[in-house]
């Protein structure tokens, strides 16, 4: 391979000044990926070994390792057990993306369809095969890891569980999750951290601290079905704003929202929203920063997914540019660690005091798990196991995306998110989603009709497909009848 750093050209996310100042292993990425680009590496072709890559730049092993480790994130090449590092075979089929919604001029009171929780909840036929899922299986989850640390926790903290735990969390696992959020650009004083039960309770804590019954919640659309269950049930309104596929919240209409309409909060997802997958860029998110602190508002964001992405600067959160406590941080690790542990996390800002009065009157979770976690989230594996977990994930959207570009009817546009378990499929005019989900159905195929992410009657020529499921042979098969099923609908 030829030497490549001489004149390295930006390839991905990392902008060109970061390149000119930035670390030498970027500098070998990008040279490397410029040559994956031009063909001088072609695919399925070894590279270098990672010795002998560090004797021909003349740097150390660690810094090759990061490179790697960049270009895998990066989906350019694959690491193969016993065998070395390989540039990636399959080329991303080129496929349109989805469309975006128009702004809608009011909000709307939220009633969710029962079709959801039948479809999108824990309890589906055992035999069904199952694109509904947003929430990695056993399989792509390290469980013989958890044990070990849950084990751990029991063995050296056995006292606790003779005792009520604080309201707030094991103060030993707020510093932990403190120092796990720098990894999403947040210094955070770990006394105003709060231990949940899930991100779905930190997200529920922090919309009845910043807002009362009838208030008005900005959410992307489409937006997450849970979300939507949750402001049924706080009796909020929703309003609905476009949402890009790749970029996310279009904060140009939600300004023009905050300015007409008497918004109270808004929740986001900005990195791999639900469906989406869209990702914001790094000036929106320190944008939507501002304007909550201009507009006085609460920005509720749900950073679940931030491990899930391939590039490290989309894991840095709107809150890390957050300077007046307007932003309430919300993440667990049920996509990422272990969705039985059902343990989550809030730092709630200006918020903070009125969430734990909140908080104290619904219980606290288990201290010797919240320690397992603590312990989980400090070994030093464990980014290995997140970058083996995202590559996994990427593997199969790859591999469904591809099924989609074959099968699907022509027309079929899908979205390309940067990670996570999640694609949005639009369908060609005339395919009504809703009768292809029930026609797939009827032969054990479980997939969502995009009807459902909204509070709205949005989206009907939309599906979510979701890989996290146990993913198998049936599935592939399964992906290429709805498909078929699918064109037959639209003759």
């Amino acid at each position: 391979m030829d030497r490549l750093t001489s004149s390295p050209q930006p390839s991905g996310p990392t902008a060109p000044a970061e390149l000119e100042t930035g670390a030498l292993y970027l500098r070998i990425a990008h040279g490397i990926a410029e040559a994956i680009r031009r063909g001088s590496l072609m695919r399925g072709q070894r590279l270098p070994s990672v010795r002998e890559t560090a004797r021909q730049y003349s740097v150390a092993i660690s810094t090759v390792v990061q490179a790697y480790h960049w270009l895998e994130d990066a989906r350019l090449i694959v690491a193969r057990p016993r065998s070395g590092f390989f540039v990636t075979l399959r080329a991303a089929p080129q496929l349109p993306e989805p469309t975006v919604a128009k702004a809608l001029r009011r909000a709307h009171p939220v009633c969710v369809d029962v079709l959801g929780q039948r479809l999108l909840g824990p309890n589906q036929a055992g035999d069904a095969v199952s694109f509904s899922s947003g929430t990695p299986d056993e399989s792509l989850l390290d469980a013989e890891r958890v044990r070990r640390s849950v084990i751990r926790a029991v063995q050296h903290h056995r006292g606790l569980l003779c005792h009520y735990p604080g309201p707030y969390g094991h103060i030993d696992a707020r510093r932990a999750l403190a120092r796990y959020a720098l990894h999403l650009g947040c210094s955070l004083d770990p006394e105003r951290i709060t231990i949940t039960a899930g991100c779905m309770e930190a997200i529920s804590l922090c919309l009845r601290a910043a807002t009362q019954p009838g208030d008005v919640v900005a959410i992307e659309s489409p937006t997450h079905y849970s979300f939507l269950e949750l402001l049924q049930s706080l009796h909020l309104r929703a309003l609905e704003i476009p949402t890009h596929p790749r970029h996310g919240l279009s904060l140009d209409a939600l300004q023009l929202a905050l300015d007409t309409q008497p918004v109270k909060a808004v929740l986001v997802v900005p990195t791999l929203s639900n469906p989406l997958g869209s990702c914001m860029p790094l000036a929106e998110r320190r944008r939507l920063a501002q304007m909550a602190r201009q507009h006085d508002i609460a920005v509720i964001e749900d950073a679940v997914y931030n491990e899930l992405v391939f590039h490290d600067e989309l894991r840095r959160t709107v809150k890390s540019f957050d300077s007046s406590g307007h932003v309430m941080l919300c993440d667990s690790f049920t996509k990422t660690v272990a969705p039985g542990l059902r343990l989550g996390w809030v730092e709630a800002g200006r918020w903070t005091e009125g969430l734990r009065r909140l908080k104290s009157v619904q219980g606290a979770q288990t201290s010797v798990l919240e320690l397992a976690v603590a312990d989980l989230l400090s070994q030093a594996g464990h980014q290995a196991a997140m970058r083996q977990l995202r590559n996994a994930a990427g593997a199969r959207l790859d591999e469904a995306r591809g099924l989609i570009a074959e099968y699907f009817p022509p027309g079929t546009r899908v979205s390309d998110p940067p990670g996570g378990f999640l694609l949005w499929v639009e369908l060609p005019h005339g395919i009504d989603a809703q009768a292809l989900q029930l026609a797939a159905q009827a032969e054990q195929i479980l997939v969502a009709p995009g009807s459902l992410f909204s509070a709205h009657v949005r989206y009907k020529a939309c599906l979510r497909i979701g890989v996290g499921a146990d993913w198998g042979p049936r599935h592939p098969q399964a992906l290429r009848r709805v498909g078929e099923l699918a064109c037959q609908s639209r003759r």
